[in-house]
């Protein structure tokens, strides 16, 4: 009777985010939500919007914008895309 050996499963941790995908998903939502309250409410919700297109400009003009130094002060959000 010959023996069957499975596979090993490696139990590590699911990789982190690196910072610049982050940033992305960030950007999106908070773009997302300020075109939605500028339809729902106002106008002056452009001003959001404007606010993470210049962090954007900022990051690719510069390699950081406030929310990157905040990721990786507070959070310890590493930099460098894994792919």
């Amino acid at each position: 009777m010959s023996t069957v050996q499975l596979p090993s499963v490696s139990h590590r941790a699911p990789a982190a985010w690196p910072l610049e995908r982050i940033l992305f998903a960030m950007a999106g939502t908070v773009t997302l939500v300020g075109a939605l309250l500028t339809a729902l409410i106002s106008p002056w919700w452009l001003l959001l919007v404007v606010f993470v297109a210049v962090n954007q400009l900022a990051f690719v003009a510069f390699g950081d914008c406030l929310s990157s130094l905040v990721l990786r002060r507070v959070f310890g959000v590493e930099r460098g895309c894994t792919r």
